[in-house]
């Protein structure tokens, strides 16, 4: 992947021809080798003008023109999207090697530009006076949630805070990260009201940035990551109300069936926190603690690298940065770092099971797309961390064989 960050004299096709060119290089195969491109991009049509045809645009020249191409937007979720679609194509016999690529240009002279971008990714319909917002509308929404939230488990803003000091310690270690400075709790209280109790710090930044992976059926390369379950759901804004996400807990529960794990089984994780709180709540969602215990991994620093349960190593959206169509592929790269035991300072001891969770967009209020990916070695069981905690278990036997990402 690029370094995450803003690049104004930078195009999606340079992006992307620095990202594709690593992985190809990384995993060994050539563009001819390539039998699809699954390409991921969320505002290309409002930030840049390029509404159509986003993936041709971006990897041609790239030796990858006549393959067949598709292009995949889901609000923030488009990387995992990619990612799902492109494992499902594996899995029906279709492709045996398939590049997965996500790239965005968020960073607009206009930031009003960048901000009606975002909006999109929303049921304009639902927006009445959100609509009229200076700044980013999820922040509004994300700050609805977190309010309730704080009320139902007692979690306060140091808490929030907390999370956004782990993220920066953890993307200080990585030379990717769009932010690589360590901050105290104090900074990140006193960073500016967003929409109380977000502050500035709590929130992921603009930037512009690729990444690329190959996912190839064969599985030969020694250094190949299996992805052992890909999962997806739709928010229910009928149904899926409250500080929970069910969303997120019915891609995470067959995501875990498929790989034959359960969430004590995870060993790192890489989770959507577009706001840093909704980090929190993964814990919940994901099984990691009960529903209404996420507080307690935070206030036992457990999530944060030497804890039990590193979360976000990356640095996370609020560090790492967040261009929205492609951050669920930098979540798998950064676990696919870490199962290969490549991720340098920030690597997590003996990390033998990875999990991704991305979500994207607004529909009445919950996400509008849900997505849990688990990466590993089944056949070497980590120990459980969480035993109450798997609720959103296995349930029934794992598939029969898995594609790698590589």
């Amino acid at each position: 992947m690029t370094r995450f960050g803003k690049y104004p004299q930078r195009s999606l096709r340079d992006l992307a021809e620095e990202a594709v060119s690593a992985a190809l290089r990384d995993a060994g195969v050539d563009a001819a080798q390539v039998d699809a491109v699954f390409v991921s991009n969320s505002v290309a049509g409002i930030v840049t003008g390029q509404e159509s045809v986003r993936g041709q645009t971006a990897v041609r020249g790239l030796g990858l023109m006549g393959k067949p191409i598709f292009n995949v937007e889901n609000a923030c979720a488009s990387g995992s999207s990619a990612f799902y679609l492109a494992r499902q194509g594996i899995r029906a016999g279709d492709f045996g090697t398939v590049l997965v690529l996500g790239v965005e240009k968020m960073a607009h002279p206009d930031r009003r530009i960048t901000y009606r971008a975002l909006e999109s990714a929303a049921d304009i319909s639902d927006l009445g006076e959100l609509g009229n917002a200076q700044g980013s509308i999820f922040m509004e929404i994300y700050a609805e949630k977190v309010k309730k939230y704080m009320k139902a488990t007692g979690a306060t803003q140091h808490d929030f805070a907390w999370l956004v000091v782990k993220n920066h310690e953890h993307a200080a270690l990585n030379p990717v990260a769009q932010y690589r400075n360590h901050v105290t709790e104090e900074e990140v209280l006193q960073s500016g009201d967003v929409s109380w109790p977000l502050t500035r710090y709590m929130c992921s930044p603009i930037g512009d940035g690729a990444a690329a992976l190959v996912l190839d059926a064969a599985r030969e390369s020694p250094r190949a990551v299996p992805v052992l379950g890909s999962a997806m759901s739709s928010g229910n804004p009928d149904a899926d109300q409250g500080h929970h996400h069910p969303g997120v807990e019915r891609a995470a529960r067959a995501a875990y069936e498929q790989a034959g794990v359960a969430p004590a089984d995870v060993d790192v994780a890489e989770v959507h926190d577009a706001a840093a709180p909704a980090e929190l709540e993964s814990y919940e969602s994901l099984g990691f603690t009960a529903e209404g215990d996420g507080l307690r991994l935070v206030r036992e620093r457990a999530s944060m690298l030497g804890g039990t349960l590193p979360v976000n190593t990356s640095g996370g959206l609020v560090a790492r940065g967040h261009p929205v169509g492609v951050t669920g592929l930098a979540q798998v790269v950064e676990i696919v770092e870490q199962l290969r035991g490549e991720a340098g300072e920030r690597q997590v001891a003996g990390a033998r099971i990875g999990l991704v969770q991305n979500a994207g967009g607004d529909i009445g209020g919950v996400s509008a797309a849900s997505a849990v990916h688990v990466l590993g070695n089944r056949s070497e069981r980590p120990r459980r961390r969480y035993p109450a905690a798997q609720r959103a278990g296995p349930s029934g036997p794992a598939p029969k064989g898995a594609e790698s990402g590589r």
